[in-house]
């Protein structure tokens, strides 16, 4: 039994939504028709997602870009087509009528407000993680948005829009791993984070992620991404946080912490969450383990391999490896790859997610529910690592 034949005994492909990568294949819809958009933040992932918009001509045209900073917009010239206009006051953006949706990958701090203004004016929105600054806006937004429900609202998890990250959502949501009672993830770094500054009186906009004013730092930046995935794939929120960190290798002016860990417990679901990041060690770098009694899964961005346990391994016909005859092919260290391939970059799938919302109306995966849930969790970490207080859950939080 090679794993081709083992992943269609194992289920996954029980809700039939990952027959193909494209989940809206069969769908008859107008895809002729292309959206007018604009990138408000034209940082490093502004101009990243300014990138895959460029490679998709037949979906999106990219009508304007906007940033406070100068060097900003010249640097985002090679990422938009000659006729894109240079704007510095994303207002003037949303009082375009041309322009049909926005992407917002401003800082941290800005979020709040230019999503509420894009969502009043009309836009569909796309909103990088994390969705908002604080609990009180995520709150807020959310009640907005649901005030909307034609306006597409997506938030940027790209990582978990691909086939991989669905495909281990049916795994856990099928029980294949049996009983999930851990969850570790990293997400670790050898380097200060810092970019390059020419003017001093810029040192704060341009580095943004080093103050608490603009920034939820690395639980923010970083393990967001796997927080938001758990939330998701489970079904659930956690009841419980503690935290520590500090800044702890690079002295250098900074507020937000270059080393944190953090644990969430998740009552209902008996389950207990480690998400920890430094800017110290990169040796661990992406790694994202879910633990349950039938067996593992072990995930980075693109690929994910499934580490059965001893019992599992009897059921699915796998023998002792001393034999040499293993059943399914497995890598040296007794992991079956999830799939055939590495997937590609999430951001492809998120912005085919969000164009495919906007023509058939359909709420995306990652949406203002999960988007609020996701930043109330982010909160309430570094509310926990910054003070050293436990933070519970409130019934407020939960719809």
């Amino acid at each position: 039994m090679h794993r081709r034949s083992f992943i269609k005994k194992s289920a996954l492909f029980g809700t039939g939504v990952f027959a193909a990568d494209n989940v809206f294949a069969n769908l008859t819809l107008n895809r002729e028709k292309i959206i007018n958009i604009a990138m408000i933040g034209c940082g490093d992932r502004g101009k990243g997602v300014l990138s895959v918009i460029k490679s998709m001509p037949a979906k999106f045209n990219i009508v304007a870009y906007c940033d406070v900073l100068d060097f900003r917009l010249e640097e985002t010239k090679k990422y938009v087509p000659a006729t894109a206009k240079a704007i510095k006051d994303y207002k003037q953006v949303l009082d375009d009528k041309n322009i049909e949706a926005v992407f917002i990958a401003t800082p941290l701090s800005e979020h709040f407000k230019i999503a509420k203004d894009a969502v009043l004016s009309g836009k569909h929105v796309y909103v990088e993680k994390t969705m908002t600054y604080s609990i009180a806006q995520a709150l807020e937004l959310r009640k907005l948005v649901l005030q909307y429900p034609k306006q597409v609202y997506q938030v940027g998890y790209q990582y978990r829009y691909s086939p991989l990250y669905f495909r281990v959502k049916d795994m856990i949501q099928s029980g294949y791993l049996g009983k999930v009672s851990q969850v570790d993830c990293r997400w670790d770094r050898n380097g200060n984070w810092r970019r390059k500054v020419n003017d001093p009186k810029l040192e704060r906009q341009i580095n943004w992620r080093m103050y608490k004013e603009y920034s939820g730092g690395l639980a923010a930046e970083l393990l967001s991404h796997q927080i938001d995935f758990i939330n998701w794939a489970f079904e659930t929120q956690p009841d419980s946080i503690t935290g520590i960190g500090g800044i702890d290798v690079f002295k250098d002016g900074r507020e937000t912490y270059d080393n944190i860990q953090t644990m969430l417990r998740y009552d209902k679901a008996g389950m207990i969450g480690n998400f920890g990041a430094t800017c110290g060690n990169a040796h661990d770098g992406y790694l994202f383990k879910i633990k349950g009694t039938k067996g593992s899964v072990s995930l980075l961005t693109n690929t994910g391999i499934f580490y059965p346990e001893q019992e599992t391994k009897k059921e699915l016909g796998i023998v002792d490896g001393v034999t040499g005859a293993s059943k399914i092919v497995v890598d040296t260290d007794g992991g079956i790859p999830i799939l055939d391939k590495p997937t590609i970059d999430g951001t492809n799938y998120a912005l085919e997610e969000f164009y495919e919302s906007i023509i058939s109306g359909k709420i995306p995966a990652s949406n203002v529910k999960t988007g609020t849930q996701a930043s109330i969790c982010v909160a309430m970490c570094n509310e926990a690592v910054y003070s050293g207080n436990k933070q519970l859950w409130k019934e407020e939080y939960s719809l």
